[in-house]
């Protein structure tokens, strides 16, 4: 899978695709389900629940705006491979995460929903042909490709794996 040119998405996503490192994107993927599993495993109950300052989200509130965003991603990638041309809207990332609750949750928990998350992501990819990464629909009023989609999952992920590294440890 070619990485996306930048008339398949929404300008927004700019810097999350520029993050992903040249390479098959799969591999990418997998490479991150590994690294990241054992990533957050070795943090400690006390430090998952770390905010670095007030109203931010903890660190297992970061793991958990990562399984949502995959999973609504996903969704999107779904739709527009299968030809659906509804346009696909945004969504509140802070309404999510509060109604989610991941603060009440131990972080085993979130990193094996994370995981299963992951998994289907990859698995929805395995059988997509590069004709169906290439269709196109409509996310946040924007053109958006399978691909460009695909490539923003990975670099959304690198994106908050930063700021965990800068800001939380």
């Amino acid at each position: 899978m070619s990485r996306p040119e930048p008339n398949e998405y929404n300008p927004h996503f700019k810097g999350y695709i520029g993050l992903v490192p040249e390479g098959d994107l799969q591999t990418i993927l997998r490479k991150q389900l590994e690294e990241s599993i054992s990533f957050f495993k070795a943090i400690s109950k006390e430090k998952s629940e770390y905010r670095y300052a007030e109203g931010k989200w903890s660190i297992k509130e970061v793991l958990g705006h990562l399984v949502d965003c995959e999973r609504i991603m996903c969704y999107r990638l779904l739709a527009i491979a299968r030809g659906d041309k509804s346009p696909l809207p945004s969504f509140d990332e802070n309404a999510y995460n509060e109604n989610a609750k991941f603060k009440r949750l131990d972080i085993e928990r979130i990193i094996n929903e994370y995981e299963t998350v992951r998994l289907a992501t990859l698995s929805l990819l395995a059988n997509l042909s590069d004709e169906t990464l290439e269709l196109e629909g409509t996310v946040l009023n924007h053109p958006t490709t399978p691909r460009a989609i695909a490539y923003i999952i990975a670099g959304h992920e690198l994106h908050h794996l930063k700021i965990i590294n800068e800001r939380y440890l």
